[in-house]
């Protein structure tokens, strides 16, 4: 692997991603497997002016340990001190940069409801420093690399060390590392994102309407609702790019404004578990019935987790053109895989997805149509095959998207 080219990535992550701002601090979220690449991470930030770095590393190894050794009660236990520091971080205004890698099958065999319970509990801890993220009051982003498992469970017939290349070619790929100019082109690309989500918040279609294989939903959206999509921009007025790739554009469904059924097309990795080939039949905004060819246990727990998790927080939309769609790869890894295809999240909304959101209360924003959960899970459900049309609040219907690619003109006036 070229150093030039680790670089090239460590520079966007931190100028682009969380556009890492002089004397501030910077937070990493990393897998040991990932140590080499975060040193060069770490080098880079100091060089731009970071005031400190903090790393929280993860080992997929010892996790998995963990879950066949612990008991479920130990499991729950999320320390006092663990909140307290996660708290800090976003009370400092820190830079939060994750850098995920992690084995799509590494929890299979363990008990779901184990698992469920484990991560229900970290959810209710980190509840308010995910505030911070989920309301943009810091910059956030997240990026991956490869690490063996992963790589060679997207190419299972190459060699460890194979294979992996293979992967650090696609994400360089993907995320515009190959280019000349990474951060001009990410610029350029945002101002894409940007063009797209302004036309369709002058829009503000009453509900879209989807039609695919074994996918026909309605999802009506909230009065006020917000596109957002690319760049963000923090409280402060700081851009940054929570997720690297990003090719949606996305905003909050109205939570009890969902009829249909819609199916999986793409494998979902929820907490080192796999749900494919899966199809949920909305009613009122709740998932009413569901079925599941693989992770079928793992799915019932995840919707089991609180009231909001059987209701959607994240409606986005991704042109079938997109460089991870036309790899013509299945990554395992939502963060990849949800940028190949319009998908929905199960759970909590963006509360800034609607006008006013984040000053909402909890109470005033379930009035305004918008979930609350503890998770955010997103599944992809789009493909070449799926038509969504508009309707505009006179009643009007226009076609959003034709075989999975756009039909508006974000030029148009």
């Amino acid at each position: 692997m070229h150093q030039h080219m680790l670089d090239k990535y460590a520079d966007l992550a931190l100028r682009t991603g969380v556009n890492l701002q002089k004397d501030q601090k910077l937070v990493i979220n990393s897998t040991v497997e990932g140590a080499d690449f975060t040193r060069v991470i770490v080098k880079k930030a100091f060089e731009l002016g970071a005031k400190d770095v903090h790393i929280n590393w993860a080992d997929d190894d010892i996790t998995r340990l963990r879950y066949e050794y612990a008991d479920t009660e130990t499991l729950k236990e999320v320390p006092e001190w663990q909140q307290d520091m996660f708290k800090s971080f976003g009370e400092e205004g820190m830079a939060i940069l994750s850098v995920r890698a992690t084995d799509p099958d590494l929890l299979q065999g363990i008990d779901a409801k184990k698992i469920a319970a484990a991560q229900k509990s970290r959810s209710e801890a980190m509840a308010e420093f995910r505030n911070y993220t989920m309301n943009d009051r810091i910059q956030w982003s997240i990026v991956s690399i490869p690490i063996t498992a992963w790589a060679q469970k997207i190419f299972p017939e190459a060699d460890a060390e194979t294979a992996k290349e293979k992967l650090w070619e696609e994400i360089f790929s993907i995320v515009r590392i190959d280019q000349e100019d990474p951060v001009k082109a990410w610029d350029e690309h945002n101002e894409m994102l940007e063009n797209a989500r302004q036309f369709l918040n002058r829009k503000q279609y009453k509900e879209l309407v989807y039609q695919g294989p074994g996918t026909n939903l309605t999802v009506a959206l909230p009065k006020g609702h917000i596109w957002k999509g690319g760049a963000s921009r923090t409280e402060a007025g700081v851009p940054f790019n929570p997720n690297m790739p990003t090719e949606e554009v996305f905003t909050a469904p109205h939570k009890y404004g969902v009829d249909g059924i819609v199916s999986s097309t793409k494998p979902l990795n929820y907490g080192g578990s796999v749900i494919d080939n899966f199809t949920l039949t909305f009613k009122d905004g709740e998932v009413v019935d569901f079925s599941a060819e693989q992770g079928e246990e793992t799915l019932e727990q995840l919707l089991d987790t609180d009231d909001g998790a059987s209701h959607l927080g994240e409606l986005a939309l991704v042109p079938h053109e997109s460089p991870i769609s036309q790899s013509g790869l299945i990554f395992y890894n939502t963060l990849y895989d949800e940028n190949a295809s319009c998908h929905l999240a199960f759970g909590k909304a963006y509360p800034n997805n609607v006008e006013g959101g984040s000053d909402m209360s909890e109470k005033e924003l379930d009035e305004n149509g918008v979930n609350h959960s503890l998770v955010h899970v997103d599944f992809m459900m789009g493909s070449g095959e799926m038509d969504i049309d508009g309707v505009l609040e006179d009643g009007t219907e226009e076609a959003v998207m034709r075989n999975g690619s756009w039909s508006l003109d974000f030029n148009e006036d």
